[in-house]
């Protein structure tokens, strides 16, 4: 959507109220005044705000007079008022219903108020007055021609590529903090080269931290990382171009999403970051929890907020850990918050569902029948992996994982064969563990830890497939149903666990996610 074209169009649709969320406040008013400056009729424009009043001069902390003085100027001329900051005055019952007054003046006038504010907060009494119109983050071409002003007089040594890197690293940022990561990164080192890039990529950082609710989220770990999960491992493989030119040209739609279910310390948050470090993807984290605000229309805001900057990333993983703790308190209905966790649900859902931008969601949970039914629904996610235990040729790979990163150069001394048969019912973070608990009876004694020591530590871990066993055994009962996909070719071949198990007696909130679902 075009900023401008829109408001170009709103306005000679006489359009009374507009209301612009965003808190670069002198970009959209450059970009405002570009549209009063070259639009037919050419319009006039005025300013108000509550310390300097309308135009510097009347009606200083005053909001009501500042709508008086938009209502005395004549209905013939052409003119926008820009009105800084309203929203913290909407609430008021004077400046509301005075509004709502002169709104029906403005539709026959060639008058406009556009309102101008970083947060959006509109009453619900104002609703059918005001139309809101987003000013997205610079594009790419926005970015690059500023690039060509700002370094007219600044030696310039980037590389081939680092042009397209440094217009990608700063998207996501607005205008201003881009003039300043460049000046910073000049000032630094007397010249624009690929050492900015670093530089405007912990801005980014700061401003995705400033959000409250996303957090920019380093990786390290690699594919290579995970034990066993060949399927999964496979289908992340297959789509590592899925984001590239070439896959746009080849009409390639971008992927969407995978949802990884399975038992706590199973890999599914491992696959995630696996997933970045294999895409060469930035990776977000979205905190659920944090979206819900106390304030009237915070959630919402925040919700919006999160949406663009998660596009203006893109594109990026963003991470949705523990999807089913999240959406469960977001999906029940809580009276006490006027809908509020319902809007914000909905909001989630349908952006998942319709976004068209390059963010690929990457969720994991650990519990299936906490999920409200319409997150599992089709087309919220590309693709549902089932993780469960690993097999024993899987549980030998996760040891050789571990014992690699702490014992590169011995790891041929460890019988894999031998603790893979032993750590039957075993989970991958308990695998891990029994290794660094060997590796600390080891060292208290001022020796190398071996085989034994494993294994001793192994008989001392009660594993989650048996304190959790009945629930473990439900859940592969339900990916049996086929709901999802293995993420093993060991669970595929081997139909999954559940099925040694026969007929389980699974709960009735399972029971129902087993039965076919005829509206998908």
């Amino acid at each position: 959507m075009d900023f401008e074209h829109e408001l170009d169009l709103m306005i000679r649709s006489s359009y009374p109220v507009v209301y612009v969320p965003t808190p670069e406040e002198e970009r959209a008013e450059v970009l405002i005044r570009r549209v009063a400056e070259t639009g037919s009729p050419v319009r006039a424009v005025h300013t108000w705000d509550f310390v300097d009043g309308m135009d510097g001069g009347p009606a200083k902390n005053n909001p009501v007079m500042a709508l008086a003085e938009v209502e005395k100027g004549r209905p013939d001329i052409p003119a926008i008022y820009i009105l800084r900051d309203f929203h913290r005055f909407l609430d008021d019952v004077t400046v509301s219903r005075k509004l709502r007054n002169i709104s029906r003046h403005l539709r026959t006038s060639r008058k406009t108020v556009v309102i101008l504010a970083p947060s959006l907060r509109v009453p619900q009494d104002l609703a059918e007055e005001i139309t809101v119109l987003d000013l997205l983050p610079p594009s790419y071409d926005d970015i690059e021609a500023e690039l060509g002003t700002i370094t007219t007089d600044v030696p310039v040594r980037l590389s081939p590529g680092g042009q397209d890197a440094l217009v990608k690293a700063t998207q996501g940022l607005m205008m201003d903090r881009i003039r300043l990561a460049i000046a910073r990164a000049v000032a630094s080192f007397g010249r624009l080269d690929d050492r900015a890039i670093p530089l405007v990529l912990e801005e980014k950082k700061q401003r995705i931290r400033r959000t409250e609710v996303l957090e920019f989220f380093p990786v390290t770990e690699t594919i290579d990382d995970i034990g066993g999960l060949d399927v999964l491992k496979a289908w992340l493989e297959q789509r590592a171009s899925a984001f590239t030119a070439e896959a746009r040209e080849y009409g390639l739609p971008a992927p969407k999403g995978i949802l990884m279910v399975g038992i706590q310390g199973t890999g599914k948050s491992l696959s995630a970051k696996a997933t970045a470090s294999l895409w060469q993807l930035p990776m977000l984290r979205l905190d659920v929890g944090r979206l819900m605000g106390g304030l009237v229309g915070e959630s919402e805001a925040k919700t919006r907020e999160m949406i663009r900057m998660a596009e203006a990333m893109a594109p990026c993983v963003l991470f949705i850990d523990e999807l089913d703790k999240a959406f469960a308190g977001l999906g029940s209905s809580h009276v006490g918050d006027s809908g509020t966790s319902a809007r914000v649900f909905a909001t989630i859902l349908t952006w998942m569902e319709e976004k068209t931008s390059p963010v690929f969601i990457a969720a994991t949970a650990n519990s299936i029948e906490a999920l409200p039914p319409e997150v599992i629904r089709k087309g919220r996610f590309d693709e549902i992996f089932f993780i469960d235990l690993p097999s024993d040729r899987e549980r030998r790979e996760i040891f050789e994982v571990h014992l690699s990163k702490v014992r590169p150069n011995s790891i041929r001394s460890f019988d894999l064969d031998t603790l893979a048969f032993q750590s039957e019912g075993f989970n991958g973070a308990e695998i891990r563990q029994a290794i660094f608990d060997a590796m600390n009876a080891a060292f208290s004694q001022r020796r190398e830890f071996s085989t034994d020591d494993i294994l001793r530590a192994m008989s001392f871990i009660t594993p989650l497939s048996k304190t959790a066993a009945e629930r473990i055994r439900a859940m592969q009962a339900w990916a049996e149903s086929g709901r999802c996909r293995p993420a093993s070719s060991d669970a595929a071949k081997a139909g999954l666990m559940g099925q040694l198990f026969g007929d389980l007696n699974l709960p009735d909130d399972l029971r129902r996610q087993q039965q076919p679902d005829n509206n998908t």
